[in-house]
């Protein structure tokens, strides 16, 4: 009888094993079948990008003579619209003069469906803004009901979340990779406006752009940069808060470029070595470095080493603290700020100012009636001494200056804001009814070259009307 009771504690127990192996098996398919779906779902969101740009060739022949080759990058973007807008890195798509873009379909996860969709050919893209100092670059392929993603909310965002990286790493389109948020906000350097998510999901060069998101399949953050010395992923990689990216890429669709508020102050960041050379009562913080002379600030009140304290009654410890502030106020709009002078604790009403940029000014020069180019989906404006003060020096003092792209024409040739047109077709233009004439004697279908100067370099943008 003993052994026969020993035996069926032994057959219970093996029962049970069994039972707990099994309830594991199924908590792990239920996990792989969780990030099967949000795979599924955020793929056809992700897009790779290649772009192409000529530049100086290396040569080992002993030769002086400089040789321009056709050189090509790859790096990844996001589709945040289903309009055909798409967010990725300035330095993916920076110089470029062909943007290319490589859509995912959606599909059956077998194999001849995922090869096929790989040898699927690549659309044109062109470029809407940049923010170079951001890292960020907002493109549009000339597609409609793309599958796009949402920012998520950054104030959820925890240590230790789950996220997965998508993009091209070294090329190889629509790859994912899973891993975890290791902080929240990394600041470069103590003065940089600027925080990124770590996380040590692997990221390889040919991510840059491509989205880092949650379980929810939501934008938490742009991948852009990795620490590494070895070239490869070492579980040390960086991405773009979505807070920014919504910022920037709403504002860029909105004017072609960055618009931001300010108020004529620079700040710093407070070390001890600092608070103790200008005898600050605080070694922490952020301190008014500049005042600028007859800016709002300074019409205001405030003064050089005030410690700022809050803008509008949120805390500010930290520089890129401030950045918000200057996204999320328009021109004209009060705000309190509250700062530490001495031992005194004052506050300030100041009025905000627009900040502008060269692409402002020449918009608001254009005739919006004459200056319209429907034909290219650009506001133009002729270039004279005036207009090449603003823009600076040029390889050629005529032409037609891009200052604006017409959001509702649909069309999108690669043209930028800030791009002078100075040929059609071989044939000069030298005023914006010059430019309207020759584009009106082609018919639809005909093949365009428009001779332009970009950022200093004569190029060629080509299409068919």
């Amino acid at each position: 009888m003993r052994g026969v009771a020993i035996a069926a504690v032994l057959l219970m127990g093996c029962a049970a094993h069994s039972q707990d192996l099994a309830n594991a098996a199924e908590q792990l398919n239920g996990l792989s079948r969780a990030v099967e779906a949000l795979t599924e779902r955020v793929s056809p969101s992700v897009v790779r990008i290649t772009a192409t740009r000529f530049g100086a060739e290396n040569s080992d022949s002993g030769h002086t003579d400089v040789v321009l080759g056709k050189q090509q990058s790859i790096g990844s973007g996001v589709v945040i619209a289903p309009d055909g807008y798409i967010l990725t890195n300035a330095h993916v798509v920076e110089g470029a003069q062909q943007i290319r873009v490589d859509l995912v379909s959606a599909g059956e996860q077998n194999v001849s469906e995922v090869l096929a969709r790989a040898r699927s050919l690549p659309v044109d893209a062109g470029i809407v803004g940049v923010f170079k100092e951001g890292d960020l670059a907002l493109i549009k392929v000339a597609k409609t009901g793309l599958p796009a993603l949402k920012f998520a909310d950054y104030d959820k965002l925890r240590q230790g979340q789950v996220v997965f990286a998508f993009g091209s790493p070294q090329g190889l389109q629509n790859s994912v990779s899973m891993g975890v948020v290791s902080s929240i906000a990394r600041q470069p350097n103590i003065d940089s406006p600027f925080l990124y998510i770590q996380t040590d999901t692997p990221i390889n060069p040919g991510n840059s752009g491509g989205p880092l998101v949650n379980a929810a399949g939501e934008i938490v953050g742009l991948n852009t940069f990795i620490l590494t010395s070895s070239g490869g992923s070492e579980g040390v990689g960086f991405a773009i808060p979505s807070p920014l990216l919504e910022w920037v890429s709403a504002s860029m669709r909105k004017y072609g470029h960055v618009h931001r508020s300010s108020v004529g102050i620079g700040v710093q960041t407070i070390t001890p070595v600092l608070a103790r050379a200008l005898s600050l009562r605080r070694d922490a913080g952020v301190v008014i470095s500049d005042v600028v002379p007859g800016g709002p600030a300074e019409k205001a009140g405030m003064k050089l080493n005030d410690i700022l304290l809050a803008v509008d009654g949120r805390r500010i410890d930290s520089v890129p603290a401030m950045m918000g502030f200057f996204f999320q106020h328009g021109g004209g709009e009060h705000v309190r700020f509250d700062v530490l002078r001495g031992d005194e604790k004052l506050n300030f009403d100041v009025v905000t100012l627009e900040q502008t940029d060269d692409a402002d000014r020449l918009a608001d020069m254009a005739d919006p009636v004459k200056g319209l180019v429907a034909q290219l989906g650009v506001l133009g404006i002729t270039v004279d001494q005036q207009i090449e003060e603003i823009m600076g020096p040029m390889r050629l003092p005529t032409g037609i200056a891009v200052v604006a792209r017409v959001e509702s024409s649909g069309m999108n040739w690669g043209l930028q804001v800030g791009d002078v047109i100075h040929a059609v077709n071989g044939n000069f233009v030298y005023k914006v009814e010059d430019l309207k004439a020759a584009l009106a004697k082609l018919a639809a279908g005909n093949p365009v070259a428009l001779l332009v100067e970009r950022r200093g370099t004569l190029q060629y943008l080509s299409f068919e009307l």
